[in-house]
């Protein structure tokens, strides 16, 4: 069988299935399966021998398991570096994409001192002053190492409670060598705790980001299969009103941010109200909501009062 009959016939047994972008799908299994390209499937069009279509006929059984196309595939690209994901882990979506950019975005305008390479001719900015940054539910560690990336001269923590997706997140720091991130294990602020520096003080951050479980628990037997019945329910499920990690990780913050640091976090559509209000009854001031590329309020930002 050739490689056309190979993308015809797994298209079909998606669409059966009810995957709604079957043959996108199809084509991404194909490509990772047998290490070929686009022009390698539709130019050469070569045949494939028993291994290969085993290989194809297994990870399509995955799929049609409803187990997300990133698990089968073992990775989903996040603004342009590959992140490993697997069982125990959350994968990265669009809408986190834009709470990296956004926080990229805040560092450059609050003018803090680290190296960042922000144009294609890859160009050395240097702004003025130190950057400690830390992402909470971590996960994959794709926030942390996006903003990483972005500011190599930056220090970088990722803390996440659960032990498989901080060995993911260490994995993925080494295949994409980052080495000014530092991923810890513990609940929220429980391990910058314990991880103190030198002088022995509390360690705190200029910028502080995080994308905790925020769906409602009676809502996660309404997600698509993929996600209810693959993805960790403990990155998922933010309790009744998907607010509890918020209640605890928005007054806790202030201790760990530097005078003037930022907070940033995402949230699902209908929440900006209650967010707000907890951002301003913990002091906070400078309240930014902003909205992902679908209109819906996705991001809350906010500043911590310089103490006088």
């Amino acid at each position: 069988m050739n490689t056309l009959n190979i993308l015809d016939k797994v298209t079909k047994t998606l669409k059966c299935h009810g995957v709604e972008y079957a043959q996108k799908e199809a084509k991404a299994l194909i490509k990772e399966g047998l290490n070929i390209s686009d022009v390698e499937i539709y130019r050469d069009n070569s045949e494939c021998n028993e291994e290969q279509l085993s290989i194809i006929e297994e990870m399509l059984k995955r799929r049609v398991s409803r187990e997300p196309l990133q698990y089968v595939l073992g990775y989903e690209e996040f603004l342009g570096l590959r992140i490993l994901v697997g069982q125990g882990v959350l994968i990265p979506r669009p809408e986190t994409e834009l709470m990296a950019e956004q926080a990229v975005k805040t560092v450059k305008s609050e003018k803090l001192k680290v190296k960042s390479y922000e144009d294609k001719n890859s160009s050395l900015i240097t702004h003025h002053s130190s950057l400690n940054i830390l992402d909470l539910c971590t996960g994959s560690g794709c926030l942390a190492l996006a903003i990483a990336k972005a500011f190599p001269d930056a220090q970088v923590y990722g803390a996440d409670i659960s032990e498989v997706a901080v060995m993911y997140a260490k994995e993925n720091a080494r295949l994409n060598y980052m080495n000014n991130v530092t991923f810890l294990k513990g609940d929220l602020f429980e391990p910058i705790k314990k991880f103190l520096t030198s002088q022995f003080s509390l360690l705190t951050f200029d910028l502080i980001i995080s994308n905790p479980p925020y769906i409602k628990t009676a809502d996660i037997k309404t997600l698509q299969p993929e996600v209810r019945d693959w993805e960790p329910v403990i990155a998922l499920d933010g309790g009744e009103d998907g607010l509890n990690i918020y209640r605890e990780l928005i007054p806790a913050a202030k201790v760990f941010l530097k005078d003037n640091g930022i907070l940033m976090l995402e949230m699902d559509l209908g929440q900006a109200g209650e967010i707000t209000k907890m951002l301003k009854s913990s002091g906070y001031t400078e309240i930014e909501i902003i909205k992902d590329y679908a209109g819906i309020e996705r991001v809350a930002k906010a500043k911590k009062k310089t103490c006088n």
